[in-house]
């Protein structure tokens, strides 16, 4: 690998870098063209199923933005349908779940599946990336964490109040731990499945987790989450954990036990890095709609952020969330341009 690969790594592990490396979370979607023109060719799920086009598709913002780690083609909900929920995605309305998790005996019929097995496709991409790749960079393994898997499961697609989900987790808590437990373990094999494959670091979305006020967020998802990192056969490879929504579970966040936190944009990075490191490293956080600046804004939006963080070791930059659809690709090209510039040591 080389040392462009070795510099995502290294900031992971909070070690020295020549400069910050950066990643854009969803970076393979919808924003790019050359990705569009491949889901004319074949629906969501297709993509995620093909090895040959996950290939494509994770490859492309590595050739085409030189970002510092590719990150696997898949989505969370692969292996919700691996554990006995049917799943279907829809242009405009996105994932939906059509058999939901309701009481005791609805979470007992899911299975915990051998995913070599049950998803062989995803880690058959993920051979094939690594190939491909041939150590430009590293690649970047994921799944749902336990609460925002469950979250899906319950609520039957992407929610806004949650009332499903925290009506079971109160009104029947045995039942929610049940269901976390289980997705837990399944989220464990997965992810270690993943590793076998040969992933050289993880990251694990907690997407909805910053809905739940700070006990409940100890309690149903950092418990589990930690669950899923304790039972990881991983030796050095770093694990990212990712909560957006709520900085005011940000301290519990390192609860998890994992070696990097992702955060969003509603804290500035210097109040996340006092809360935060040097106990783990640190990722983000530019506001995603900070790309639809000019360049130079942008590399202005960028500068705050790395002078906040002083060139301590252990930043990986990134946005507070995913990158949008919208976003012109040369406003994503002059962001990571502006972070390799801005960050050199």
């Amino acid at each position: 690998m080389t040392e462009l690969g070795y510099r995502f790594l290294r900031a992971c592990r909070r070690q020295p870098v020549d400069t910050t490396p950066v990643w854009i979370m969803r970076q393979a979607g919808r924003f790019l063209p050359e990705y569009r023109k491949i889901r004319e060719e074949a629906d969501f799920l297709t993509m995620c199923k093909t090895p040959e086009l996950a290939t494509e598709v994770t490859l492309l913002p590595v050739d085409i933005l030189g970002v510092d780690a590719a990150i696997l083609f898949s989505d969370i909900l692969i292996l919700v349908e691996a554990m006995g929920l049917p799943l279907k995605f829809y242009e405009k309305r996105g994932p939906v779940l059509d058999h939901t998790i309701t009481d005791q005996s609805s979470v007992d019929k899911l299975g915990i599946p051998d995913p070599n097995d049950a998803v062989p496709f995803v880690m058959d991409a993920v051979r094939m990336i690594k190939r491909e790749l041939n150590g430009r960079v590293p690649l970047i393994g994921f799944a749902g964490a336990p609460y925002t898997v469950a979250s899906y499961m319950i609520e039957g697609r992407t929610s806004k109040q949650f009332a499903k989900i925290k009506a079971l987790m109160f009104q029947e808590p045995k039942v929610m731990h049940a269901l976390l437990d289980k997705v837990a373990k399944a989220t464990t094999a997965y992810l270690n499945a993943q590793i076998e494959a040969g992933v050289e670091a993880i990251q694990l979305f907690d997407s909805w987790a910053g809905s739940l006020a700070p006990v409940d967020f100890s309690e149903f998802a950092v418990r589990y989450s930690r669950q899923v990192i304790e039972g990881l056969k991983r030796d050095d490879i770093p694990v990212i954990y990712f909560a957006q929504g709520n900085p005011a579970v940000l301290g519990r966040a390192k609860d998890v036990g994992s070696d990097v936190i992702g955060v969003d944009w509603r804290i500035e990075m210097k109040d996340a890095w006092d809360v935060l490191a040097p106990d783990v490293a640190v990722q983000g956080n530019l506001d995603p709609t900070c790309l639809f600046l000019p360049p130079v804004q942008i590399k202005a939006r960028v500068k705050e952020i790395i002078d906040q963080v002083g060139g301590r070791p252990g930043h990986v930059f990134n946005l507070g969330h995913g990158i949008l659809p919208q976003t012109p690709v040369e406003n994503a090209i002059a962001f990571i341009d502006a972070v390799h510039e801005l960050g050199q040591r």
